[in-house]
């Protein structure tokens, strides 16, 4: 499989864990945040494809997205462009990567619903799944153009 076909695969099933339905019955919750985890799980290892994709002129011995994404990383002109997305707040990479430490941390990315806790919601707070799909949606504009960028070497 081409790194292109792999991170393309990656993504695919990562929107297809967010359709998964939960259910209803006692693990409903605890199902849509395993789906959850899993698609956002899936999510970094497509980043990782993606870099190892946009990168392959360079024929770099590591791939890891911390390093490459970070101040040290490879000087080229993909990963400078995703860097400065890193960077900007509200963009998709930004977003994807504080998820990515959640994911990693003791906590975990996803959370329970308040539903029955007598708390009153307060708009805005999506839940982890909905803005996955909105990231994934984001990166695959920007993975074209990545890709365009890329091609050209």
């Amino acid at each position: 499989m081409t790194p292109r076909a792999r991170t393309n695969q990656l993504l695919y099933q990562a929107e297809l864990l967010l359709q998964v339905p939960a259910g209803d019955d006692e693990h409903t919750e605890a199902r849509r945040m395993a789906a959850e985890e899993g698609a956002l799980a899936l999510t970094e290892l497509a980043l990782q494809a993606l870099l190892r994709e946009v990168t392959e002129h360079a024929r770099l011995s590591n791939h890891d997205w911390r390093e490459l994404l970070g101040p040290e990383g490879a000087g080229i002109a993909e990963l400078q462009r995703l860097r400065e997305l890193a960077a900007r707040e509200g963009s998709w990479l930004h977003w994807l990567i504080a998820r990515l430490a959640a994911l990693h941390g003791d906590e975990g990315a996803a959370r329970r619903g308040h539903g029955g806790t007598g708390l009153i919601a307060v708009g805005g707070a999506a839940q982890l799944g909905q803005a996955l799909d909105d990231c994934l949606r984001q990166a695959k504009a920007e993975i074209a153009a990545l890709r365009q960028t890329s091609q050209e070497w």
